[in-house]
């Protein structure tokens, strides 16, 4: 099968979440497995995407708002990710280093409506003049939610409207709205249509998806079934268009989170020798933040916001520091900046017990995951979640809350095989017991090693989630006749 993927992410070209981690690794499975997948991605002026060595293939017009503006193609050959990228290049759209956020001011870009009104009808105007029609069009979250309506409906774009769509909601709390007037930057389409587009009186992207695609998938089967109960105001209709929902655990590229070989680390290790590999690594970690190596470390990797209960982190320090839990805790992550705020007063405050790098860096995270004995996941909403399997993959035992795909992939130690620690409710003493189970469970050091290394045996990577989109794929293609 001929699989085009279109998204706003894809590591490592562009990655601000889970969403470029999931795009730059499904590809590439499905290709290892005989079919012909690719990306189709903005061309941003990442770093990542300035050093790349990509070929121009292909220049055109996109109508947009009844106007008609430039576009070009370049490809970044098959050899260098594992599958064909496509970077859609819009002068004065995405020539710029971020992807969502302007890093000079923090602040979303003012045209995002525009830049990825812009990106999908560019990537279709560009499908229509290849001659591999896809068999199947993946698209993922709101930025790439109209294409399956365009796909539909437009009709510029009739000779898609047998090729399956799937729209895969990775994270269902950013929606894409905009004032319903704005339908006028899509090509033509019959008017009695407009309300595919609308959701409460507005152009709700991600609503747009669900209604039009064959398919809607999401990154786990437990928070698909949080959708159906809480989706910021679409779950209503995902309960609607539930016969066509599905949830699909992401998994992991193993190729770049492996211990054995990652050229991050300290030092490298296997499963047989994790107690050596992690103990060089956390002597290496807890010297860059002043942290005592005979203490469980336990540490936080991700964006620093509510979502991610950021927020409960402070409180937590601050209560083990005063209850007397022998521990140290990490934090790395950029967000809010109160929390930001936050988190360098109590740097200071807690020296030795607590420290935090308020950056993104790649390789820290590496270390991290390498070097700590716990990693905390404390999350109101976790769609899949995938720093608790770079964790175990590690041999670091995620401590989580029981939420979305955190419940799915976490299983408790008091229960049969368990590898984890899961705390139920939302707040500072139910996250509290579970980081004192943790530190219990360290102090008793021939269990500690058996469970982490239980935890790193266990197999998360892409191969059993590919096989269930390429069933899917394969039950969305219309039927031969016979004959």
């Amino acid at each position: 099968m001929n699989i085009v993927h279109i998204s706003a992410e894809c590591y490592p070209a562009a990655k601000a979440g889970g969403l470029g981690d999931v795009v730059g690794a499904l590809p590439k499975y499905l290709n290892r497995a005989g079919h012909q997948a690719s990306v189709i991605l903005p061309f941003y002026r990442t770093e990542w995407l300035k050093s790349v060595k990509s070929d121009f293939i292909f220049e055109g017009e996109a109508p947009l708002g009844g106007e008609f503006i430039s576009f070009s193609i370049h490809r970044v050959d098959k050899s260098v990710l594992g599958f064909e990228l496509y970077l859609v290049d819009i002068p004065g759209r995405f020539d710029r280093e971020g992807v969502y956020i302007d890093p000079w001011s923090g602040h979303a870009y003012w045209d995002e409506m525009e830049r990825f009104f812009s990106f999908q009808i560019a990537a279709l105007e560009w499908l229509k003049m290849e001659d591999r029609i896809p068999d199947v069009i993946h698209c993922h979250d709101h930025h790439t939610g109209l294409i399956p309506f365009m796909m539909q409906e437009c009709f510029r774009y009739e000779e898609f409207r047998d090729i399956p769509s799937i729209l895969t909601i990775h994270n269902g709390e950013y929606q894409g709205r905009y004032d319903r007037e704005n339908y006028s930057f899509l090509p033509a389409f019959n008017l009695e249509r407009l309300g595919m587009l609308d959701w409460d009186g507005a152009l709700n992207c991600l609503a747009a998806g669900i209604k039009s695609a064959w398919q809607v998938t999401t990154v786990s089967e437990g928070y698909m079934q949080e959708l159906l109960e809480n989706c910021h105001g679409l779950e209503l209709l995902l309960k609607q268009e539930e016969q066509k929902t599905t949830g699909i655990v992401n998994g992991i590229d193993v190729d770049v989170w492996d211990p054995k070989e990652d050229p991050m680390l300290e030092k490298n290790f296997t499963v047989k020798s994790l107690k050596s590999g992690k103990k060089a690594n956390k002597k290496k970690l807890c010297k860059t933040f002043g942290l005592k190596e005979s203490r469980p470390l336990f540490s936080f990797i991700g964006r620093l916001v509510r979502e991610k209960g950021a927020d409960l982190i402070p409180g937590l320090i601050e209560k083990c520091h005063d209850d007397g839990v022998d521990a140290s805790f990490i934090v790395l992550g950029t967000g809010d900046p109160a929390l930001h705020d936050l988190f360098k007063k109590l740097e200071s405050e807690y020296v030795g017990y607590f420290n935090t790098r308020l950056e993104y860096n790649e390789q820290l995270a590496h270390q991290i995951y390498a070097g700590s004995d716990f990693l905390m996941m404390p999350s109101r909403v976790e769609p899949c979640g995938l720093n608790q399997f770079y964790a175990m993959r590690y041999g670091s035992i995620p401590v989580v809350r029981n939420t979305g795909g955190l419940a799915d992939t976490v299983i408790d130690i008091e229960k049969k095989n368990g590898y984890g620690f899961v705390f139920n409710e939302f707040g500072i003493d139910h996250y509290v017991k579970a980081v004192i189970r943790a530190e219990e469970l360290y102090r008793d050091q021939p269990k500690f090693e058996n469970i982490r290394k239980r935890a790193a045996k266990l197999d998360f990577s892409w191969e059993n989630s590919t096989k269930k989109y390429i069933h899917l794929y394969k039950t969305l293609q219309p039927k031969k006749p016979v004959s």
